[in-house]
């Protein structure tokens, strides 16, 4: 499946919100999802979003490292299903909305915490996304430098 499909598919289950357990499982997958499309343009992107997209698979990374793992069947990970970036300006417009979408949820949960545990997981998770939220605006500032110097250069 394109990532562009699997964002939205993450977006709607986020907000179709449930208890705290149902949140952080949805938290915890788009974390997934943005290692995963990170490790695809690192590979498989353009070469000036190589570096920054490395750094998003790690924050990524950390970001689901810090959750409790959810027991989710094979084919339940949208991680796994990711087959195609498509246009990687679009991903990453899509996945930065859905990291944003996610510390919003998780501060909700934070607020709500009845143990301390819990709180700190999520602040620790909120960190993680909100600093991959930043990769994936850099990455997207990188694509518009890139749009503007490719009509330069085909003029000249």
């Amino acid at each position: 499946m394109d990532a562009v499909r699997l964002i939205v598919t993450s977006r709607r289950a986020l907000a179709g919100g449930g208890g705290a357990r149902e949140i952080m499982t949805e938290v915890w997958q788009a974390q997934a999802l943005a290692q995963a499309i990170g490790s695809r343009l690192a590979v498989a992107g353009p070469p000036e979003l190589r570096g920054e997209a490395l750094g998003l698979t790690e924050l990524a990374g950390r970001g689901c490292g810090v959750l409790d793992t959810p027991r989710l069947a094979p084919e339940d990970l949208r991680a796994a299903q990711l087959t195609d970036l498509g246009d990687a300006r679009q991903a990453l417009l899509g996945l930065g909305g859905l990291l944003g979408e996610v510390g919003i949820a998780l501060v909700g949960l934070a607020c709500a915490a009845d143990d301390e545990g819990t709180y700190w997981q999520c602040m620790e998770a909120i960190d993680a996304a909100d600093e991959s939220r930043d990769r994936v605006r850099d990455m997207l500032r990188k694509l518009a430098d890139r749009e503007e110097v490719l009509p330069e250069r085909e003029a000249g």
